[in-house]
């Protein structure tokens, strides 16, 4: 049947496709290299592992998900599509939607199974046990291949990720962007997910230890890079954390201002918004005082506010770049976000075996490591080096951006990875994770450069 359909249907979708490609492609101010990558890079799209699901009355164009890799067998990990999802949301915006209505769908549900937490064997220590879903902690994913996708959330056990401090800002982050960047009218969508928005916040702020604003990181590995320590409150979670108060706050101002009560749910009221708008901005003025006087070093921001240590972190900006895709309020001031990204490209990049292989995610100022045995902070991400790159972009570094972008495509292009574009790459040109989601970041590129202009509703 399928053969059959698509023997009916070629010519039609050859012209389609050309149609589509063409603007793209005649483009003279993008290199050809990087037109290439931008198109080839969709193959996840179709290779990773996807489910699509049949429509339903809840979920009109069905449900959809991608692994976040073959070797990690896991769908839709929220903090590798903060950057990884671009493409969906720029071609199919509703298919992206839906994703964000499976975890506000998941956010309030609880699995009360324990699983052992892996990373502990690895550092050759005893190994707790966790609980797989914390009631209102945002998931990690949306669950494996091996059972109900979507409905068993939670799956990965490398580390208990109800203590992650980024996956709740992940979540806010992109329901706000979804809204934004597909015309700011579909207010149902707030609608749907505003209760999964406040409980995310709610369970995220209770790790505010000390009340400063901030949600410390416990000195485990609880973010995206988790392999990596953070200690006290961090440059890349907090600034997350930052933004994701900014959008709630824009999120129920836009709920006030545009919906009746009857689109809301029954425990929902336009008063009990403007309660959590309230609490949120009175966090606001505490976490951006704490994390100027405690992260910024006249320089950059610093790793974390307890370990002393003088890393240059790649992606410490990443809750500053979303800030301003979205028209919110700056987590950084302009002067210190541009001196930051002038040490990230100087340090982690050109410093970093002298910009052969892209941005380390982690070096000192002189581009030198910490520790030469370190996993992450050595790492070449290629979706954090295509946020990066996008980033870049925004401040108007875009010389900085493609430079930066072509190492990276060429070290995937050039070494036969292509089709199966790895996560992680190191010096020492081995590599990890390959068919890996977050690489399709490089359509945020193209976004930033396009201010979001041409983006698809038909394809859905």
């Amino acid at each position: 049947m399928i053969a059959q359909t698509a023997l009916q249907n070629y010519q039609t979708w050859q012209q389609q496709i050309q149609q589509w490609q063409q603007p793209i492609l005649d483009r003279p101010d993008l290199p050809d290299w990087f037109k290439m990558a931008l198109f080839n890079e969709l193959y996840d799209l179709t290779s990773g592992g996807t489910l699509w699901s049949a429509a339903s009355d809840r979920d009109p164009v069905g449900q959809f998900a991608v692994l976040e890799c073959l070797d990690y067998r896991w769908y839709e990990s929220l903090d590798v599509r903060l950057y990884g999802s671009f493409a969906l949301l720029m071609l199919f915006p509703e298919l992206d939607k839906a994703i964000l209505r499976a975890f506000a769908r998941a956010i309030p549900s609880e699995d009360a199974r324990t699983r052992t937490i892996g990373y502990y064997y690895t550092i050759g220590k005893p190994s707790p046990e966790a609980l797989r879903k914390a009631k209102n902690a945002t998931p990690h994913d949306l669950g494996a291949p091996n059972e109900h996708v979507w409905e068993k959330t939670n799956y990965t056990s490398y580390q208990d990720c109800n203590l992650w401090k980024d996956l709740g800002s992940d979540f806010v982050l992109q329901v706000y962007r979804d809204f934004v960047l597909t015309g700011s009218t579909d207010y149902g969508f707030l609608a749907e997910c505003w209760t999964a928005v406040t409980a995310a916040i709610t369970y995220l702020k209770a790790f505010d230890l000390d009340n400063d604003g901030i949600p410390e990181n416990s000195g485990a590995p609880d973010q995206t890079f988790d392999d990596w320590r953070l200690q006290g409150i961090s440059a890349y979670c907090g600034g997350l954390w930052i933004a994701a108060l900014e959008g709630a706050i824009a999120i129920g101002q836009i709920l006030i201002e545009h919906l009746v009560e009857t689109l809301l749910s029954e425990t929902v009221t336009l008063e009990s918004i403007q309660e959590a708008i309230t609490t949120y901005q009175s966090w606001l003025g505490q976490s951006r005082t704490t994390y100027q006087e405690k992260l910024w070093n006249g320089q950059y921001y610093r790793l974390d506010s307890d370990s002393g240590s003088d890393v240059v972190m790649a992606d410490q900006l990443c809750g500053q770049f979303y800030a301003r895709l979205l028209g919110l309020p700056d987590v950084a001031p302009i002067a210190c976000t541009e001196s930051a990204l002038n040490t990230i490209y100087e340090s982690c990049f050109l410093k970093f075996h002298a910009g052969k292989f892209g941005a380390a995610n982690g070096v000192r100022p002189d581009g030198s490591p910490v520790n030469p045995q370190d996993t992450h902070p050595l790492e070449v991400w290629t979706g954090i080096n295509f946020g990066l790159a996008a980033f870049l972009v925004q401040m108007g570094m875009r010389d900085q951006a493609f430079r930066l972008t072509q190492a990276v495509v060429q070290q995937v292009y050039e070494n036969g990875l292509q089709f199966r574009t790895p996560e992680a790459i190191t010096a020492a040109q081995t590599f990890r994770a390959s068919h890996y989601l977050r690489a399709m970041a490089i359509w945020g590129i193209y976004g930033v450069l396009t201010d979001f202009q041409g983006m698809s509703t038909a394809k859905n």
